[in-house]
């Protein structure tokens, strides 16, 4: 049985998380001196910093002091099972390519799920830009320079208009680049390299659509809440409740996830 969460109590607390995980990072933004690729060799470059392995060190010790029922996946660590239900989803640097380079589009992403893998709560934390994106049944905030504002998405209803993001266009397969090239040269622009920000972003409403792929656990948990709190929708590329894996479409309205679809159905996973 999981156990009954505070949407207020657990908000705050993932924000003591992410505090945890930037004073834990701060050091290593833009003075790095070693970067490891865990990625077996023949594969692309999957680099790892002592910043991710801190952060998420860091706030699994605040979970272990305060939260210690509450189970832990991370990116980095093995999982910790949980003893009443719920499950802290942890990305310490999402976007550590991003990282590396000294770019500021990295995030920290935290989410709360339940036994069956529902995000209940998701941020979507940008500490160099000062910028924390909070979603939650039924809404969003960006908390910025100590100001809290309520976020919705645009009122962008043609693809055709509409401002689009993937991480990579060349980390997907040729099928989905495929579906990728067709919304590409439909929307009115489209912006590479932002991670998880280009989903932040899209609950504030400066970009109507995010498809990606290649996806774990801890890279989408956090996105849905904040997302869908604005007022957007998230699914597969069937249209289906997204997993926490694999592919997902994130748009502001129903009509451009209508038009999105017709090209991501030709290259969705079969499972």
């Amino acid at each position: 049985m999981t156990a009954s969460f505070s949407i207020d109590e657990d908000l705050a607390f993932a924000g003591k998380l992410a505090d945890a995980a930037w004073s834990a990072i701060r050091p290593h933004f833009r003075a790095l001196t070693a970067v490891d690729n865990k990625a077996p060799p023949q594969s692309a470059f999957d680099p790892v910093t002592v910043a991710d392995q801190a952060a998420e060190e860091a706030m699994r010790a605040l979970i272990a002091a305060e939260r210690l029922a509450y189970g832990i996946t991370g990116e980095e660590f093995p999982s910790k099972p949980t003893d009443n239900g719920l499950t802290w989803l942890l990305d310490p640097i999402d976007g550590t390519r991003a990282f590396v380079a000294g770019l500021p589009s990295w995030t920290t992403l935290i989410a709360l799920c339940d036994r069956d893998g529902v995000p209940l709560i998701g941020v979507i934390d940008q500490p160099v830009l000062g910028e924390r994106y909070l979603g939650w049944p039924g809404g969003a905030a960006m908390q910025k320079d100590g100001q809290t504002e309520m976020l919705n998405v645009s009122n962008c209803k043609d693809l055709r208009h509409a401002v689009i993001s993937t991480t990579d266009p060349f980390i997907l397969n040729p099928a989905e680049q495929g579906a990728w090239t067709h919304l590409r040269a439909t929307a009115r622009l489209a912006r590479y390299g932002l991670d998880a920000y280009a989903y932040a972003r899209l609950a504030a409403g400066t970009i109507d659509l995010v498809a990606e792929s290649c996806l774990k656990a801890w890279d989408v948990a956090a996105l849905i809440p904040v997302v869908r709190g604005a007022g957007g929708l998230a699914t597969d590329w069937r249209g289906n409740t997204p997993k926490l894996g694999g592919q997902i479409v994130c748009c502001a309205s129903e009509e451009i996830l209508d038009q999105a679809l017709l090209a991501l159905r030709r290259s969705a996973d079969t499972v």
